[in-house]
């Protein structure tokens, strides 16, 4: 019986060394990608999930990223199904336009800044580094996601203000790439929001307009926060 649980002990510890080399590799992969990066585009597949009924709202686009030499990061997301949208999101503030409202909401996000900046953790430059100081992490496995090769890893949140909202994350790990292909967002009811990145395109030539909204004359501004 000893021999026996000595036999299973050795093969949970071996198994334990081989994901810490394993979650080593990708957060080597991701201080080099997140060191480097300066701009992506890429096609965009989020779907929310809500568990107590089990549905999936699905919503498709694209998005642009880029960060400044200060660091600054900046988001566009051009939403084409089910219903055209646009959102540009800053240091600063979030905007969503409504085309066919004619509409534009504008949130500030000052108060949020400190949960918005583990936010962008998940995201495109993120070093390895960075997410070792918000996050303890996990290897989960090695799989392929959108024809892309990547590792699974998982995020349990220090700070207790997003645990509060979120329990977990998953990231899946381009490899070789060490960029996100999938976020996972999984809160403590049992609801996540899964986003999908194809056709990933690093260093594209993105001018500063592009990162903002495309805006007709006479669309409203609204401040729900007001």
């Amino acid at each position: 019986m000893k021999s026996r649980l000595h036999y299973f002990l050795l093969i949970a510890a071996t198994a334990a060394a081989v994901h810490g080399q394993n979650l080593q590799a990708v957060l080597s992969r991701m201080d080099v990608a997140g060191n480097q990066f300066k701009a992506m585009t890429s096609h965009m597949d989020r779907i929310t999930h809500v568990d107590v009924i089990n549905d999936d709202t699905p919503e498709s686009g694209t998005i642009r990223i880029t960060r400044s030499k200060a660091k600054e990061i900046r988001v566009s997301l051009d939403f084409s199904k089910p219903e055209p949208k646009q959102v540009a999101i800053s240091e600063r503030k979030v905007e969503i336009y409504y085309p066919k409202a004619n509409r534009v909401e504008e949130y500030d996000l000052g108060k949020y800044k400190s949960l918005v900046d583990q936010f962008v953790l998940l995201g495109f430059g993120t070093t390895g580094k960075d997410l070792q100081k918000a996050y303890n992490l996990k290897f989960v496995k090695d799989e392929t996601v959108a024809e892309q090769k990547c590792s699974r890893i998982e995020l349990d949140p220090k700070d207790s203000k997003v645990k509060k909202q979120y329990s977990k994350f998953e990231l899946c790990i381009a490899d070789p790439g060490g960029y996100p292909v999938l976020q996972k967002l999984i809160e403590p009811s049992g609801n996540y929001t899964s986003i999908t990145y194809s056709d990933i395109k690093l260093k594209p030539d993105l001018r500063p307009e592009a990162m903002n909204l495309n805006l007709p004359a006479g669309v409203k501004r609204e401040y729900p926060q007001k």
